[in-house]
C-alpha cells in the first residue's frame, strides 16, 4: 500500500515539515532505512540517523526536533512511539481478517461459532466450545470440550486449550501453547508417587496476551487465573492454582509455582522463580534470574537468589566480589592478635 506523508500525519494528528505529497511504500527501522519508507524517532539517542537514514518520511517527537531544515520529511507529534504504534494498528486493521470455516477442520455439532470467526484448516473444536465474534483460529488448534473462547481473539498456529477452561475477550495466544494441561499434582506413597486429578480449570481474562510455548496448568480444583491486560512473554510456566492480577508483564522462561498469588501491575524479568503457596503485591519489579522463596510488599524491587531487596543485593555485590581479599584481612588481623 502507499500513502502520503500528508495522509499518515492526518491519521496521528502530526505536523508536516516538508513535502506532503511524499509517498511512502514501507516502513523499516531507522538505522536500516531505505527508499521510499517511513520510521520514527523517539529516543534522543537515535537523532543522528536524521540525517543519514535513507528513510522518506519520519515521524519525530516534537520536544527532539531542532530549528534547522532535515533531508526526509518529518511529522512531528507530542509521542513519536506510541503515534507509530497507532499507525501499525491501523495497517494491521486494514489487512483485513479471515472469516468462514475451512475445508478439513473439525466443528462438532453442538459448539457455538459467532459472527465473523475463522476457524484454520484442521483445527479441531470440541463439544459444547464455544466461540465468540470475530476470533481467528488458526490452523491445528485444539478446543476441548465446554471451551469458551470470548470476543475478538486470535488462537495462533498449534495452539491447544483444554477442556471447559475460559479465555475473555481481545485475548492472544501464540502458537503452541497449552492452556489448561495438568497440574503437577503427585502424592508421595509407599509405592511411588500417585496422580492427583486435576479437575479445575483455568480462567484467562479480557485483553490477555500469551506468547508461544508457555504452559498454564489447570487448577486441582477451582481456577488458575490470568487477570485481566496481562501480557506473558514465551516459555512460561504457571502451576495449577496460581492466580495472577491485573496488568502484569512477566518475561521470557519465568516460572511460578502452585497455589501463588500475584497481585497488579508487577514486573516479572526472564528466568524469575518464584516457589509455590506465597504472595506477591502490587507495582513489585523483580529483576531477571531472580529466585522468590518469599512473600514481597508493595512497590518492593527483588533481586538474587534467593531474591532480597535491590538495594541491599547491589551494595552487598560489592563486598562479595572482593569476599577472598576480605577473609585473608580477617585471617591476618586473627594471626596478629594471637601473636
Amino acid at each position: 500500500m502507499e500513502f502520503s506523508a500528508e495522509q499518515i500525519a492526518g491519521l496521528i494528528n502530526g505536523r508536516i515539515i516538508g513535502d506532503g505529497s511524499t509517498v511512502i511504500t514501507g516502513v523499516s527501522p531507522i538505522e536500516n532505512g531505505q527508499q521510499g519508507h517511513l520510521s520514527f524517532v523517539g529516543q534522543e539517542r537515535f537523532l543522528p540517523y536524521i540525517d543519514t537514514t535513507d528513510c522518506a518520511v519520519l515521524i519525530v517527537s516534537e520536544s527532539l526536533l531542532e530549528n534547522k531544515e532535515y533531508k526526509p520529511v518529518i511529522i512531528a507529534v507530542e509521542d513519536a512511539y506510541l503515534s507509530f504504534q497507532v499507525l501499525m494498528n491501523l495497517y494491521q486493521e486494514m489487512q483485513g481478517r479471515k472469516t468462514g470455516i475451512e475445508e478439513g477442520s473439525f466443528f462438532h455439532e453442538t459448539a457455538e461459532v459467532g459472527e465473523n470467526v475463522y476457524i484454520g484448516a484442521f483445527t479441531y473444536v470440541s463439544e459444547k466450545a464455544k466461540v465468540g465474534d470475530n476470533t481467528q483460529i488458526y490452523p491445528h488448534v485444539y478446543i476441548g470440550k465446554g471451551v469458551k473462547i470470548g470476543k475478538n481473539c486470535k488462537i495462533d498456529s498449534g495452539a491447544r486449550i483444554y477442556d471447559y477452561c475460559i479465555v475473555g475477550d481481545n485475548c492472544i495466544i501464540h502458537s503452541n501453547t497449552v492452556v489448561g494441561g495438568d497440574g503437577f499434582g503427585f502424592q508421595p506413597t509407599s509405592e511411588g508417587f500417585k496422580k492427583i486429578p486435576q479437575l479445575g480449570n483455568v480462567v484467562i481474562e479480557d485483553h490477555v496476551e500469551i506468547g508461544s510455548n508457555c504452559s498454564i496448568d489447570r487448577a486441582t480444583i477451582g481456577s488458575t487465573i490470568i487477570g485481566k491486560g496481562t501480557k506473558i512473554d514465551n516459555l512460561i510456566q504457571i502451576a495449577h492454582n496460581v492466580k495472577i492480577g491485573e496488568n502484569n508483564v512477566i518475561a521470557a522462561q519465568a516460572g511460578i509455582a502452585g497455589s501463588t498469588v500475584i497481585g497488579d501491575w508487577n514486573q516479572i524479568g526472564g528466568q524469575v522463580g518464584i516457589v509455590g503457596h506465597i504472595k506477591i503485591g502490587n507495582q513489585v519489579k523483580i529483576q531477571a534470574q531472580s529466585g522468590v522463596n518469599s512473600a514481597a510488599k508493595d512497590g518492593e524491587v527483588l533481586y538474587g537468589s534467593p531474591a532480597i531487596n535491590y538495594s541491599d543485593y547491589r551494595r552487598n555485590y560489592v563486598h562479595f566480589r572482593h569476599f577472598t581479599d576480605i577473609v585473608k584481612r580477617i585471617e591476618e588481623l586473627e594471626n596478629k592478635k594471637s601473636e
